[in-house]
């Protein structure tokens, strides 16, 4: 069974940075493109970054240069390390991966920014 794990979500003030990670096993992570999605308080869903296997990435536009993702092959880890957060970057974050048609999920962690 594929798994997605991921861990660093948490509170913290606007302005503040916070650093997420998603591990999986080596086969995932070498064939599978890897992105962060987070879904908001009103429940839409939606792409934040993503980056393929060759390690070329995007961004959605209300993140870009705040935010930046990367992978770490050794680890098997993809990380989103998120600077100048504001309020409205409050959501539970998701990992997921993608290859053709398959697709997987990870269960989300809660990123909330208040003051």
């Amino acid at each position: 069974q594929v798994q997605l794990v991921e861990s660093g979500g948490g509170w913290v003030q606007p302005g503040g940075s916070l650093r997420l990670s998603c591990t999986t096993s080596g086969t995932i992570f070498s064939t599978f493109s890897m992105a962060w999605y987070r879904q908001t308080p009103d429940k839409q869903r939606g792409l934040v970054a993503i980056i393929a296997t060759s390690g070329v990435t995007d961004y959605a536009d209300s993140v870009k240069g705040r935010f930046t993702i990367s992978r770490d092959t050794a680890k098997t880890t993809v990380f989103l390390q998120m600077d100048s957060l504001k309020s409205e970057d409050t959501a539970v974050y998701y990992c997921r991966a993608a290859y053709g048609w398959t697709t997987y999920w990870g269960r989300g962690t809660q990123v909330t920014v208040s003051s």
